[in-house]
C-alpha cells in the first residue's frame, strides 16, 4: 500500500517524467506513467486507478482538496495556510486534510491560477479564477496574506434545482411557490438580494427555469454560474485583463452587447458596479421580466445600495430613483441561517414623498404572511392577466394597516422609486 508520503514522491516522479517528455497530462497518460513506476507493480487495478486519480489531481487538479470539491454537499472550501475549512450548508467546520506545507499550498494555488490563465506571484499576490469544473477560486499569497496562503473555493453544481426542490428543502414555503411563479409569468422585473452564500444564484437559476420556452434568455455574468433548465439560453461572461493589463471586457460592455442579441429576458448575474446603470436603462426600454442578484444585508438597504452603484456609473440620484422606479418591481430576499438558506420576504419597490424616493415595502414576510404591499403586488399581477396566488389574500396580522411605503429611518434615506408603470395603488 502506498501511503501519503510515498504518494507525494510518486507524484513528483511522475511530474518530472511529464516535464521531461513535454506530453499532455491526460488521465490515460497518468495511468500509464503510474503503472511504469516500480512501486506500482504490486498494485491491483482498483488501487492503481485510485492512485492515478490522486496523482492526476496533484498534477492538474485541486490536489488534496479534490475530494472535498467532489463532495456534492460541499459549497465552500477555505484554506488558511495549512488549515482547511469546509461548508456543507450548515456553517464552516475545520477538517483534517493533508495539504502539506505552506510552500505546497502556495504551489497548489499558483498552479490552479495558472491553469485558469491568471497570474499569481509576488508581483501579483492575489487572483480570481474559474477552474475547468466551474469552481470559483480566489487566492492570496504572503505577505499580503499574513498567515497565508489563503484559498477560497466556491463549488459549482451542475444539477439545477426546481421550485419543488426548493420547497422540499425548506428554502421556499409551499404557499409562496405559486407567488414566485406568478412573478415570472407576469414578466415583473426582480432582484434576488441577500448576503454572500445566502443562495441568491440558486434561487435565480431556479426561477429562470420557469420562463416560457418560447422566450430567449440572455445572461450577463462576471463568472458563469447560472445554468437554468431552459432550451434557449445564451451567456456572456466578463473577462479580466491579461498580464499586460489589456483585453478586459466588463459587465457594462456585455449588457450593451446583450441588448443587440434580441433578449426576451435580460439577466445580470450579479450587480456590483456601474453596469447597474446599463441594466436599468435596458429594463426601461421594453425589456420586461429582467432579473439579477444584488448583495444586500436587508431589503431596506437595497435602495441605498443601488444609489451607490448608480453613482459609479455617473447617474445622478434623482435620475437613479426614476430609473429604479420604472424598471424594477420586486425584491426577493434570501437569508442564510443555521438551518440553511431560506426565502425571507417578497417586497415591492414603491415611491413616497415629494421627491418620489423609493422605499422597500413587504408584500409577504416569512412567519407573518402578507405584508402592506400584498394588495399592490396583486394588482400588478392582475393587470398582467396572471391569477393572484392565495398567499397574498391571507389575513394580514395588522388588518387595516395602510399600504403606504415605509418612511426611512431617522438620519438615513432610502432610495426612491417613481410611481410604478402598471398602475399600482399609491
Amino acid at each position: 500500500m502506498i501511503g501519503h508520503a510515498d504518494g507525494g514522491q510518486l507524484s513528483s516522479r511522475v511530474r518530472e517524467r511529464f516535464a521531461a517528455a513535454a506530453t499532455p497530462v491526460t488521465p490515460a497518460a497518468v495511468v500509464s506513467a503510474v503503472r511504469a513506476e516500480p512501486a506500482a507493480a504490486v498494485l491491483g487495478d482498483t488501487a492503481l486507478l485510485r492512485i492515478a486519480g490522486r496523482v492526476h489531481d496533484d498534477l492538474v487538479g485541486a490536489g488534496p482538496l479534490a475530494p472535498l470539491l467532489a463532495d456534492p454537499q460541499v459549497t465552500d472550501v477555505l484554506v488558511n495556510g495549512t488549515r482547511v475549512w469546509v461548508d456543507r450548508g450548515q456553517g464552516l467546520h475545520q477538517v483534517a486534510v493533508p495539504v502539506g506545507s505552506v510552500d505546497d499550498v502556495r504551489r497548489l494555488a499558483q498552479r490552479l491560477a495558472a491553469g485558469a490563465g491568471r497570474r499569481l506571484d509576488d508581483g501579483s499576490p492575489y487572483a480570481d479564477a474559474r477552474l475547468p469544473d466551474g469552481t470559483r477560486l480566489h487566492a492570496v499569497l504572503p505577505p499580503v496574506a499574513t498567515d497565508g496562503p489563503y484559498l477560497s473555493l466556491r463549488t459549482f453544481r451542475q444539477r439545477p434545482f426546481t421550485l419543488d426542490d426548493l420547497v422540499r428543502q425548506g428554502t421556499v414555503p409551499r404557499p409562496v411557490a405559486p407567488l414566485l411563479a406568478a412573478v415570472v409569468a407576469a414578466r415583473l422585473a426582480y432582484l434576488v438580494v441577500g448576503g454572500t452564500g445566502s443562495g441568491k444564484t440558486t434561487l435565480l437559476n431556479t426561477l429562470l427555469g420557469l420562463v416560457p420556452v418560447t422566450e430567449r434568455i440572455v445572461l450577463v455574468e462576471d463568472a458563469a454560474e447560472l445554468r437554468p433548465v431552459h432550451p434557449h439560453v445564451v451567456g456572456l461572461q466578463a473577462r479580466t485583463s491579461n498580464v499586460e493589463g489589456s483585453g478586459a471586457v466588463g459587465l457594462s460592455d456585455l449588457v450593451r452587447q446583450a441588448l443587440r442579441m434580441r433578449p426576451d429576458r435580460l439577466v445580470v448575474g450579479e450587480c456590483r458596479g456601474a453596469e447597474v446603470v446599463d441594466l436599468l436603462a435596458a429594463l426601461n426600454t421594453g425589456h420586461d421580466g429582467g432579473a439579477g442578484t444584488l448583495h444586500a444585508n436587508a431589503p431596506a438597504d437595497v435602495p441605498a445600495r443601488l444609489e451607490a452603484l448608480g453613482m459609479l456609473g455617473g447617474l445622478p440620484r434623482p435620475a437613479l430613483h426614476a430609473q429604479v422606479a420604472a424598471a424594477l418591481q420586486v425584491l426577493l430576499q434570501v437569508r442564510r441561517g443555521a438551518r440553511g438558506r431560506v426565502l425571507e420576504s417578497v417586497c415591492l419597490l414603491l415611491p413616497h414623498g415629494p421627491d418620489r424616493l423609493v422605499s422597500v415595502v413587504p408584500a409577504w414576510i416569512r412567519g407573518q404572511g402578507p405584508g402592506p404591499a400584498a394588495r399592490a403586488l396583486g394588482t400588478l399581477l392582475r393587470e398582467r392577466d396572471v391569477p393572484v396566488p392565495p398567499v397574498l389574500s391571507e389575513t394580514y396580522p395588522e388588518r387595516g394597516r395602510p399600504e403606504a411605503p415605509q418612511q426611512p429611518a431617522p438620519g438615513r434615506e432610502t432610495a426612491a422609486r417613481p410611481a410604478p408603470r402598471h398602475g399600482v395603488p399609491r
